[in-house]
């Protein structure tokens, strides 16, 4: 991990540039969003987020964040099926501002073309040098 001008950048994971982060764990892609998103929004109160079994289209929207600054929406960084919902950020939205890494990921997806896709998001090196371009 490095920090970028104060926002924590992890290794071992892809970016997209509308601000959330992808982990591939074997045939599953882990999704949440990044640590200057939950910056920016400052103090997230909600999140509404897809059902189980529902399909993604990378980069189209599939739910939203809102803080009390402002409501976004979240964008697929991989297309393929929701597997598995992380319930607890919607009870307890702040949990985005504390852990955005860890206990806060959104979603765990079945990608349907994640090779083809993955060429499409940024890996850690590109997303460290993009993160400086956000600095300025």
């Amino acid at each position: 991990m490095v920090k970028v001008d104060g926002t924590e950048v992890h290794e071992g994971l892809y970016y997209t540039k509308e601000f959330e982060w992808a982990k591939v764990e074997g045939d599953k892609i882990r999704v949440g969003i990044t640590d200057y998103a939950q910056k920016q929004l400052r103090e997230i109160v909600y999140a509404e987020l897809p059902s189980v079994g529902s399909a993604m289209k990378q980069n189209e929207p599939y739910g939203t964040v809102e803080s009390v600054k402002a409501v976004s929406d979240l964008i697929a960084p991989i297309s393929g099926t929701i597997e598995q919902v992380n319930q607890e950020v919607q009870s307890k939205p702040e949990l985005l501002n504390e852990d955005p890494y860890g206990k806060a990921w959104l979603l765990i997806i079945k990608p349907s073309n994640l090779q083809a896709e993955l060429v499409n998001l940024m890996d850690f090196n590109k997303a460290v040098e993009w993160h400086k371009t956000l600095a300025k």
